[in-house]
C-alpha cells in the first residue's frame, strides 16, 4: 500500500469530499488498515489534550503510527482557538504527513481545512467533526452520538421507575449540555428522547439542562448552579454530554449533600471507572456509564488518514458504539479500560 510522497502531495481533498463517500461501523470487529509512513510525521492536535479522553485517545493514534513507520506529535490546543490555527501551520511547516484533529471550534472548520489542502496534507476529524453548515468537509472519527445519549436516557429512566422515583414530587432530572459542539448536541437529545418516551407523564418543570464547555470545573459550576436553584428536588438524576461533566455534577451534589439519593450516568466510562475504582460502588452517586472506547477512536482516525495517504476513497463516517456499564459490568466490558 505505499505510496510516493508525490502522489500524496497530489491528492485533492475537494475532490474526496465531493465523492460523498459515507461509511458507519459496525459493531462487529474489521481488518484494520495499515500504511507504511516511511518516517513521515502525524500531528494530533486536541482542543483539550488535559483531558483524559483525548490522552488516551492520543496514545492510541500514536501507537498506530508508530507501529505503521511513522511519527507522532500529539498538540493540545487548549481550547484556544488561536492557538488551534498556530498548531495547524506549525504542523504544515514541518511537512506532516497527515493530521489528525479535535477542532476547539468549529466555526475554523473551513479555514483548517483550507490550510491543509493547500498544502497537499490531509486532516481528519476526530470526535468534533470538521463542518460548514452541518455538513462535514473532512473524514470523521467519533462516537453513534444519538444512539448513546439514548442508551443513557433508557438506563436512566429504567433506575427510575425500578426505585419509584418517576411519581415522586422531589425528583429532578438534570441533562448536562454542550450546546455549541455538534457532536455533544445529538448525545442529550438522545438521552432526552429517550427518557420522555420511556416516562411520559413525567413534568416538564423538573426537567432542567446546564449547558457547559465540556471541562469537570464548568460541569461542577452550571450544575451547582442548578442544584441550588431549585432545593424543592432533593432526589436528582443526572446524565450528559462528555464524563468531565458528569464527574463535575458528582462532585456539586456532594457538595450540597445530595449524593446519596442521586444517581449519575456518565458518558464515556474513562472517568466512572476510576470513581469505581478508587470509592466503590457505594462511595459515589456515579451509578453507570455509557462505554466507548477512545483508542478506537484515535486507532480509527488515523486508519482513515492511511485510507486517503494510500490513494482510496476516504471513509466520511465512523462511528464507534457503546454499551452502558455499571459498578457491576465495567471491569468485564472494558478490560484494560477498566485499570
Amino acid at each position: 500500500m505505499k505510496k510516493t510522497v508525490m502522489k500524496v502531495m497530489a491528492l485533492s481533498m475537494a475532490s474526496l469530499m465531493a465523492m460523498g463517500m459515507t461509511a458507519f461501523a459496525a459493531e462487529t470487529e474489521k481488518e484494520g488498515t495499515t500504511y507504511d509512513f516511511a518516517g513521515g510525521t502525524v500531528y494530533g492536535i486536541y482542543k483539550a489534550g488535559d483531558q483524559t479522553w483525548f490522552i488516551d485517545e492520543g496514545n492510541a493514534a500514536k501507537a498506530k503510527v508508530e507501529a505503521d513507520g511513522g511519527e507522532f506529535i500529539y498538540v493540545d490546543s487548549k481550547m484556544s482557538p488561536e492557538e488551534y490555527l498556530k498548531d495547524i501551520d506549525n504542523a504544515i511547516a514541518n511537512n506532516a504527513a497527515g493530521i489528525v484533529t479535535c477542532i476547539p471550534d468549529q466555526t475554523l472548520s473551513q479555514a483548517a481545512v483550507d490550510k491543509c489542502e493547500e498544502a497537499g496534507i490531509p486532516i481528519v476529524a476526530a470526535d468534533d467533526a470538521l463542518e460548514v453548515d452541518g455538513e462535514k468537509i473532512a473524514p470523521w472519527v467519533g462516537i453513534d452520538a444519538y444512539n448513546i445519549g439514548a442508551a443513557n436516557g433508557e438506563w436512566i429512566a429504567n433506575y427510575a421507575i425500578d426505585n419509584g422515583l418517576v411519581d415522586k414530587e422531589d425528583t429532578g432530572l438534570l441533562i448536562m449540555t454542550m450546546d455549541t459542539v455538534s457532536s455533544c448536541v445529538p448525545r442529550a437529545e438522545g438521552e432526552l428522547d429517550k427518557w420522555t418516551e420511556m416516562c411520559p407523564d413525567f413534568p416538564e418543570d423538573r426537567i432542567f439542562k446546564a449547558d457547559y464547555d465540556g471541562t469537570t470545573d464548568k460541569g461542577n459550576t452550571a450544575a451547582a448552579a442548578v442544584f441550588t436553584a431549585n432545593p424543592q428536588i432533593t432526589t436528582w438524576l443526572v446524565t450528559g454530554a462528555n464524563e468531565e461533566g458528569t464527574i463535575g455534577a458528582c462532585r456539586a451534589l456532594e457538595s450540597a449533600g445530595l449524593d446519596k439519593n442521586a444517581c449519575v450516568v456518565g458518558l464515556g466510562g474513562y472517568m466512572a471507572k476510576d470513581e469505581w475504582n478508587n470509592k466503590g460502588a457505594d462511595g459515589t452517586c456515579m451509578k453507570a456509564a455509557a462505554y466507548f472506547s477512545s483508542l478506537q477512536v484515535g486507532e480509527g482516525s488515523v486508519e482513515v488518514l492511511e485510507q486517503i495517504l494510500a490513494g482510496e476513497e476516504p471513509v466520511m463516517e465512523t462511528a464507534v458504539p457503546a454499551t452502558v456499564v455499571t459498578p457491576e459490568t465495567y471491569k468485564e466490558v472494558m478490560g484494560k479500560d477498566a485499570e
